[in-house]
């Protein structure tokens, strides 16, 4: 195509459906059916999408995950200099929120790029309005580290401070997480919330020692949200007067 302008590309962030794939927005399925090019963390995860909604896939559709990040980011910014309209999804809610997406879309940004974010489900937000805790100010911190002592640094640097907290986690690690945020935090109400707008979703609501106790051994299936109330008396047990009250 001959055309005195400069071409542009575009890159499109596309917020996926956490669970309930009826969660997919109206602007979500047109920007598929534009776009040139999908870079897709599971393409057959992403296919589902196009299946369900009787789309036609893009004439370029290629893997964005984390162990090919670089060199998928190359290659993303080489089709933005050829102006191409490059979509970007995660399995599940918005790319770059602890799922890939932040190299490109940094890069591209660096570079001159329109980076252009359809928005959609997140958890983030679900979780916190599901938890009944505060929403005034939140913190959303991702998924801790693995080993003891980082975690509980990384769990300490909220420790003084009043807004609600919204963890990823492992459902193989809840239960050890639970426990060691009641250790540096303090017996605080927390949420857990498994499986948000799946058929199975579930949210257990309590203190941080109830709820450490209960997940120390609970088999659980599928993605974790925890939800801890910030540094605030309104949201914390009174455990020397529970002492007081059981003598």
């Amino acid at each position: 195509m001959e055309n005195d302008e400069e071409v542009t590309g575009k890159l499109y962030v596309i917020a996926t459906p956490i669970g309930n794939m009826e969660d997919i927005t109206l602007r979500a399925l047109r920007t598929l059916t534009e776009i040139e090019v999908l870079a897709s963390e599971d393409t057959r995860h992403t296919r589902q999408i196009f299946v369900r909604n009787n789309i036609a896939l893009p004439p370029l559709y290629f893997p964005y995950h984390e162990r090919n990040e670089g060199s998928a980011a190359v290659r993303i910014l080489s089709l933005l200099a050829e102006g191409k309209q490059v979509g970007l999804t995660s399995n599940a809610g918005y790319p770059g929120i602890s799922d890939p997406g932040y190299v490109i879309i940094s890069k591209a940004i660096e570079q001159g790029y329109q980076v252009e974010v359809i928005p959609g489900a997140s958890t983030v937000p679900i979780a916190l309005l599901k938890s009944g805790l505060s929403t005034s100010s939140y913190t959303f911190k991702g998924f801790p580290p693995r080993k003891p002592g980082k975690r509980g640094t990384f769990i300490a640097m909220e420790r003084d401070l009043p807004h609600t907290m919204i963890y990823f986690e492992s459902p193989h690690r809840v239960g050890v997480f639970l426990k060691q945020a009641y250790e540096v935090l303090g017996n605080r109400q927390a949420a857990v919330c498994v499986e948000l707008t799946k058929v199975f979703e579930q949210v257990t609501r309590g203190y941080l020692s109830d709820l450490a106790e209960k997940f120390a051994t609970a088999k659980i299936k599928g993605e974790v949200a925890v939800v801890i109330a910030g540094n605030n008396p309104k949201f914390a047990r009174d455990e020397e007067n529970d002492d007081e009250d059981e003598e």
